[in-house]
This record gives structure tokens, C-alpha cells and sequence, in this order.
């Protein structure tokens, strides 16, 4: 069994409030979840208005296939117009570690 997991620090583009914030990140964790059928959610820095951070995990059969779906949500996030990628944190393990 192989676990990965990233985690995306996120610049938030014009955005003056937390409501303004909820409307671009429910609908990027939203998408995610729906299209590559992972666990997501906002992790941190949901006090900040042009921060956050967004954690995605997933588990699975074989390394390559949790690998193949990390670098598919990552360059879905790093092409959202709407926010600037930060930096993606990465993690995979097995069972076995």
C-alpha cells in the first residue's frame, strides 16, 4: 500500500475578505476532489485572506499510479489563473516504512 500526500501553499489573487477567499478555494478543492477522486480540504491558514493552504492525499495499489495523480493535481492548481502556487510540498510512503 503506498500513501502520498501534498500539500499547496496558495497566493490568493484580488481577494479583501474571507467570503472573497471561500469563492475561489471551494470551488478549486471542489474540482479537485471531482476529478481525481482524492481526499481534499483547506489545511492552514484559514485566518488569512490571500493565503491558503490546500492538502490533498491518496491511497492506492502501486508508487506510480499515486505519482501519476499528485503531478496531475499539481499542474491543475499551478493553472489556476486565479491564484499563484507558492510551493507544493510532496510526500509518499509504503506501508512497509
Amino acid at each position: 500500500m503506498w500513501v502520498g500526500f501534498v500539500e499547496f501553499d496558495l497566493l490568493l489573487g484580488d481577494v479583501h475578505s474571507l467570503k472573497g477567499k471561500r469563492s475561489l478555494v471551494r470551488p478549486l478543492v471542489a474540482e479537485v476532489r471531482r476529478r481525481f477522486d482524492v481526499s481534499v480540504a483547506e489545511v492552514d491558514s484559514q485566518e488569512l485572506h490571500r493565503r491558503a493552504t490546500v492538502g490533498v492525499g491518496l491511497v492506492a495499489g502501486d508508487r506510480r499510479h499515486v505519482v501519476e495523480v499528485l503531478d496531475a493535481v499539481e499542474r491543475l492548481v499551478a493553472g489556476r489563473p486565479e491564484l499563484e502556487l507558492l510551493s507544493a510540498r510532496r510526500r509518499i510512503v509504503t506501508s512497509e516504512d
